[in-house]
């Protein structure tokens, strides 16, 4: 599945930590037998960073929080876990997510073993799949992560590409992980015996350590092959490729290079930085791991240059993923390209194979090309303040929530005999309120006592005709949002003005200097939605407890046309009347307590369509209407 967005890891304010009021959420994980990061419990995460700020040097006895891990004790100077019964030790090693991917939420998806019980995803793989997850895919290929599995969340299921083997998987909300505000210390996971000299011996550092030797084998030979030994000659540029003697950290490789006027040959790879002549890497390598991002590698008459990343480093420091755009240059004709894409999608080659792959034909004096998977366009380019113009014919560029909407208390029977006429000769058919026959008295009998109402009254709604029990339609207003409307529970006719229970919050709208994809011809008008997180009223599920409010200011898009115009002032009525958001469930993240839309859709991807969210989508408008029309908000309602 093509999945949009390449990461890219960026020091910040120049020297390699985020900002200091920059917050982050910590997992920590321990390194199991085939070298893969298992992330310990979110329970577990706090309690080891509850030691690690008593006792920084200490240990942390991990059987106290669960007695599932009563064996293990986990020593925060030397980062590692220590098994008591057997004398075991494993890396360890402190992470870093953004406080809105699945740890930060309480997200976890987890796949059935043979056993019948749930096992947890790695961190990385949780967190990719509940990005695709919320962007609504309807499935998920790992074999960009190095794993032969299908994710189909339709049937909630992994299937293995090979044996065609499915399981079960969940997704299921857990504690947070524990969140850290501040500059984000250096990761102490990797190696075990850098002090020493001596690196690992398990099988990743071997594997890494024969890929290294041979690929500086290689193109030291292809180093003599082109240039013979004349590193000194002026018309060629002499590069030293150095082998690094540890992994401690930084690049797996080093080079020096003397400059040249004619010709450039220079390589960085592994997080090393990219020192070729206008590839300028912002990679600090001490602080920063190496990027799962395959930039562009290109090659011509007398110039090569490569700078490729591979998927993991041996020392993952934790750091925040940006993502980054990067210009691309043209593709010189004849030079195959391999479609990779880097940890946040999919695509027919692994990222580390085809970084491998990539060197090797570059040595060799191949020319290969890595292509990127594109990126959604979310927003304009910066626009002034100046160039933000007011919609034609829509007074003002802001509205807020009305106080006169926040009222309630219209008496309920008024409402009821106002938009239902009671009628003497009652058919024999069924109140598909109550289920109970219309010639019987109403199924709230007993339960809902009103004095003007009797439980065998029956009513005829104007404008449909739908005939209910008075005493059903009394109950039905009572449940609802008490706000003078009713909508008939048969064919969903609004009688009176509908009104939600949208938080308060502002609306800002105005006209942009920049066309949406498949309208040229205009300019684009640009809505953003802000609603801050408060207190619910007893208008909302859980009344006195707190709602959160994620991803505001919320920005969408239309075409500044006649019938884009048309939409707007039928969506700033919506917005008057609280019928744009809920406080209710996600259904993307599965949060409770938290502002949601409210089945009208809006456009947040400016120049693409990668969500389903963006433009060009012939449909939309008229969609919308449909579904503005179904909120009680219709054309009719426009003056012209």
């Amino acid at each position: 599945m093509a999945r949009p967005g390449s990461g890219l890891l960026v020091p910040m304010n120049g020297v390699g930590y985020p900002p200091q009021s920059v917050a982050r959420v910590v997992v920590w994980e321990w390194l199991n037998e085939h070298g893969r990061w298992r992330p310990y419990s979110a329970a577990v995460c706090h309690h080891i960073e509850n030691v690690l700020k008593g006792d920084a040097r200490g240990s942390v006895v991990l059987g106290q929080v669960d007695a599932q891990l009563s064996p293990y004790i986990i020593d925060l100077q030397s980062m590692h876990q220590f098994r008591q019964d057997t004398g075991t030790m494993r890396p360890v090693q402190r992470n870093f997510y953004e406080p809105s991917s699945a740890p930060g939420k309480g997200v976890v998806w987890e796949w059935e073993n043979d056993n019948g019980s749930w096992t947890l995803y790695d961190m990385e793989i949780c967190v990719t799949i509940q990005n695709a997850y919320e962007k609504q895919h309807p499935w998920l290929d790992l074999t960009s992560l190095g794993f032969c599995y299908l994710i189909d969340f339709n049937s909630m299921s992994q299937t293995n590409r090979q044996t065609q083997r499915k399981r079960r998987l969940r997704r299921r909300m857990d504690l947070a992980y524990p969140l850290i505000m501040g500059s984000i210390p250096k990761s102490q996971s990797w190696p075990v015996g850098a002090s020493s000299g001596q690196p690992c011996s398990c099988q990743q550092c071997i594997l890494v350590n024969s890929t290294r030797a041979a690929s500086n084998a290689i193109l030291a030979s292809q180093r003599r092959k082109l240039y013979g030994g004349t590193a000194g000659n002026s018309g060629a540029t002499g590069t030293i490729v150095r082998q690094s003697n540890t992994f401690a950290g930084t690049s797996l490789w080093s080079q020096t290079s003397t400059s040249s006027t004619t010709k450039n040959n220079n390589i960085s790879v592994g997080g090393g930085q990219a020192k070729a002549e206008q590839v300028q890497s912002p990679l600090s390598p001490a602080n920063f791991p190496c990027s799962p991002v395959m930039p562009s590698l290109s090659s011509g008459h007398g110039h090569h240059a490569l700078t490729i990343n591979g998927q993991n480093n041996l020392n993952r420091p934790g750091t925040q993923r940006i993502s980054m755009g990067t210009t691309r240059g043209t593709i010189p004709a004849g030079v195959p390209a391999l479609p990779v894409k880097n940890l946040t999608g999919s695509g027919p080659v692994h990222p580390a194979l085809a970084g491998m792959t990539g060197i090797l034909m570059c040595a060799a004096g191949l020319p290969v090309c890595l292509t990127r998977a594109p990126k959604p366009i979310l927003h304009p380019p910066p626009i002034n303040k100046s160039d933000m113009k007011p919609v034609p014919g829509i007074n003002g560029m802001r509205r807020k929530t009305k106080k006169k909407h926040l009222k309630r208390g219209k008496n309920p029977e008024d409402v009821v005999r106002r938009y239902a006429e009671k009628i003497k000769v009652i058919p024999d058919e069924d109140c598909t309120i109550c289920m109970e026959r219309l010639v019987m008295s109403s199924g709230y009998e007993g339960v809902l006592q009103h004095k003007g109402i009797k439980p065998e009254l029956v009513g005829r709604l104007g404008k449909c005709g739908h005939m209910y029990h008075l005493l059903c339609l009394l109950a039905m207003y009572n449940n609802g949002n008490k706000d003078g409307s009713l909508q008939c529970p048969t064919c969903k006719t609004i009688y009176g003005e509908k009104t939600g229970t949208q938080p308060p919050g502002k609306m800002e709208y105005h006209v942009i200097p920049h066309s949406l994809p498949g309208h040229p011809d205009c300019k684009t008008i640009r809505i953003v939605y802000d609603i801050p997180a408060g207190i619910q009223t007893n208008e909302h599920p859980n009344s006195g407890k707190k709602f959160s409010a994620r991803g505001f200011p919320r920005h969408c898009y239309l075409p500044d046309n006649e019938k884009g115009r048309r939409v707007l002032k039928l969506l700033i009525m919506a917005w008057d009347r609280r019928l744009i958001f809920t406080i209710g469930t996600s259904s993307t993240t599965g949060e409770s307590d938290t502002v949601v839309w409210n089945e009208i859709h809006h456009k947040t991807e400016f120049g693409s369509n990668l969500t389903g969210h963006g433009y060009p989508d012939p449909n939309y408008l008229d969609n919308v209407l449909a579904e503005l029309s179904a909120q009680g908000v219709g054309e009719d309602n426009l003056k012209d």
